[in-house]
């Protein structure tokens, strides 16, 4: 069993250098970090203000000359499956940003890569591991409440700014090394707007507490003279009945706070989870409600899907966010974006093994 991981960040823009990088430095199994990123400028400024000795300007490269044990993937959406794909043939385990691709076929075919080469993928979805989030998990999957019939999830943020391209450093917005710049507004970079970038945690948490896969989609989705969405609302269908409501806009009108919202009514009972408050509400038929509230450094555990990476690799914990969580999140996406380009038509999850496009 390897003593101290050896772990590549690839990519050194905001969400690593916020994120991933001072998480895998204080985790104490981190025996070394390697960072690559293709553009050397922002691969040199990350690597300064992390001391951070060993950098690639090319993941091959890197690949073929360093002894790793794992790899984190925090790149723009649509490299995601490029990159993770090669670090896995290599038998790495990876954790990757969400969303995990941009379409149903890159995120299976991920899987069955990784099942190939004997490794794993974990998905970075920080809510995971929080134990709120956790004991709803528990609660719907072990079937005390009957079966799911009705979902409703629910995402508001203030994504506006990123969306026209402006990430606020011009005005004076403040980062450790590097902001997003304006990567979210370019649609060949990040895919979509607030379905990829913000949808992606709400539904994420929905499939990741339910264990449900959409079967079917319809969608609306509206830019409001912007790049990319700005608002969406999805309707779906799951796999064994269920019906569910999945949406959210990234205009809620302040940068402060957010809302994330999670409803799951079943036959005998329901949840209601409030992430952004960190309230758990369990509603069972004829008794009192249970509910849980936690404090709110413990709502978003922010450091913990590149610590989870770290404790596979070590043999020190089970994977806490699992690719099939992934996997469902892009296939409910991928429906949802081609529905939205055909006027809210009806889209079914199978349909997009079977097209010659994505």
């Amino acid at each position: 069993m390897t003593e101290k991981a050896r772990i590549a960040v690839v990519g050194a823009g905001w969400w690593a250098t916020f994120t991933h990088i001072p998480g895998l430095q204080m985790h104490d199994g981190v025996g070394a970090i390697v960072l690559c990123d293709a553009d050397a400028a922002k691969l040199d400024a990350a690597a300064e203000a992390y001391h951070i000795e060993k950098t690639y300007t090319d993941l091959n490269t890197m690949l073929q000359n360093e002894p790793l044990d794992g790899a984190i993937i925090a790149t723009p959406h649509a490299t995601h499956y490029k990159l993770a794909k090669a670090c896995l043939e290599r038998g790495l385990p990876v954790m990757i940003e969400k969303p995990m691709t941009l379409y149903a076929r890159d995120a299976r075919d991920l899987i069955e890569t990784a099942q190939a080469h004997n490794t794993e993928i974990v998905m970075g979805y920080p809510y995971h591991f929080a134990d709120f989030v956790q004991r709803a998990r528990q609660v719907i999957q072990s079937s005390e409440l009957g079966a799911i019939q009705l979902v409703n999830c629910f995402m508001a943020s203030h994504i506006l700014d990123l969306l026209r391209g402006d990430d606020g450093s011009s005005s004076g917005a403040r980062y450790v090394v590097h902001g997003p710049g304006n990567v979210y507004s370019q649609p060949h970079l990040s895919g979509g707007g607030q379905g990829h970038l913000q949808i992606t945690h709400s539904a994420g948490l929905m499939f990741f507490v339910t264990s449900l896969r959409a079967q079917r989609v319809n969608a609306l989705m509206h830019k409001h003279n912007l790049p990319l969405d700005l608002v969406d609302a999805m309707l779906v269908e799951f796999e064994g009945g269920a019906l569910g409501v999945v949406s959210g806009t990234g205009n809620q009108g302040s940068a402060s706070g957010g809302k994330v919202d999670l409803e799951v009514h079943c036959e005998n009972g329901s949840i209601y989870l409030n992430v952004n408050a960190g309230i758990l509400e369990i509603h069972r038929r004829g008794q009192e409600p249970e509910i849980i509230s936690v404090p709110e450094g413990e709502r978003y555990p922010r450091f913990a899907t590149s610590h989870n990476l770290v404790d596979r690799v070590l043999g020190k914990a089970p994977n806490g966010s699992p690719a099939e969580v992934g996997l469902r999140t892009v296939e409910l996406l991928d429906a949802a974006y081609r529905s939205a380009e055909q006027d809210g038509q009806k889209v079914r999850v199978e349909e997009l093994y079977q097209s010659a496009n994505g």
